[in-house]
């Protein structure tokens, strides 16, 4: 939009001084004469900016030229810069408008303000893409014109139309009523109802949507913790889940809650280890679970878990047996 292109191009000149015609037409990624016409704007609408003729000419505001944000003071303006530094925005599709949005923030700042505030986020570092052991933490990629239209129909109330890709599935044409979006670890869904049954889709597996004229047969007012919470017990006790009983070395007890969908169960046995009662996706998810605690862990049932377990330590130990 043209208002939010003008205003992108005060804050350039603001914060960098002056900048030739070709710089700005570059970084509002817009020709050099849409640069010059959107100049001729500001300046009609009485915005002070000027044109410096030369080999190094270029346009500028007039010094101490801004527009103050009254009332952040400098906890406030880190708390805001902070919470754009988090990916979360990444997976709605909402990154570049979010970086827009903090560019705004440090420029509307009081300048005794801006320098702090700026400074001390720098020395912040939130969801970084890679843990201590350099594992690379992927975000899910989400087109952004996708992620305009589910947001278009979440926030106008309107059905919404997604060729969807289930897991393991052929994808399909599905007609859902939106209800709000949830991210999690970078990842993105969309709660919504079709039918009237409660439905959560991933948004990096949306191929296409389309946002409906229909308005969306949903309540006016949402908890999406509470709807979160409701779907999280749902999955959790839903499909193929086994439940299993293990014993574990307290220093391993965090990793197994890791893995593990949901704790049933806890206690302490008399040798310090802990007894527990936990839930996995399926057979499959337990058994690796189980393997990487090594001997920290004990399964204890199922019966087929122990015999999966025993199979494969044997397994192990003959390849590595040691001939005479």
């Amino acid at each position: 939009m043209r208002a939010d292109r003008l205003v992108s191009l005060v804050l350039l000149l603001r914060q960098h001084g002056r900048l030739s015609a070709a710089t700005l037409a570059r970084e509002l990624e817009v020709s050099t004469r849409t640069v010059l016409r959107d100049i001729e704007a500001l300046s009609a609408a009485g915005v002070p900016v000027y044109a410096e003729r030369g080999r190094h000419g270029g346009f500028a505001l007039l010094p101490g030229f801004r527009t103050e944000l009254t009332g952040l003071n400098p906890d406030e303006a880190l708390a805001l810069l902070v919470a754009g530094s988090r990916r979360g925005a990444q997976a709605f599709g909402l990154g570049s408008a979010l970086a827009s949005a903090m560019l705004k923030v440090v420029d509307a700042l009081p300048e005794s303000y801006r320098d702090t505030a700026a400074g001390a986020a720098e020395r912040l570092l939130i969801d970084p893409e890679t843990d201590l052991l350099s594992r690379r933490l992927v975000a899910e990629e989400v087109s952004d014109a996708i992620a305009a239209e589910v947001l278009r129909a979440v926030f106008a109330g309107h059905k919404l139309q997604i060729h969807y890709a289930a897991a393991d599935q052929t994808p399909k044409w599905r007609t859902v009523d939106p209800i709000g979006l949830v991210t999690i670890r970078d990842r993105g869904y969309l709660l919504a109802t079709r039918s009237g049954a409660d439905r959560t889709y991933r948004l990096s597996r949306i191929l296409a949507a389309t946002e409906l004229a229909e308005p969306a047969q949903r309540p006016d007012r949402v908890d999406l913790d509470r709807a979160w919470q409701e779907r999280s017990t749902q999955f959790r006790t839903g499909g193929d889940q086994v439940a299993v009983q293990v014993r574990v070395d307290p220093v391993r007890r965090e990793e197994l809650l890791g893995t593990a969908l949901a704790v049933l169960a806890e206690g302490a046995d008399s040798d310090g280890w802990l007894r527990l009662e936990v839930t996995f996706q399926d057979p499959r998810h337990a058994e690796w679970a189980l393997w990487q605690l090594g001997t920290d862990a004990e399964a204890l049932a199922p019966r087929w878990l122990r015999t999966s377990l025993r199979n494969r330590a044997a397994a192990i130990a003959t390849r590595y047996e040691v001939s005479s």
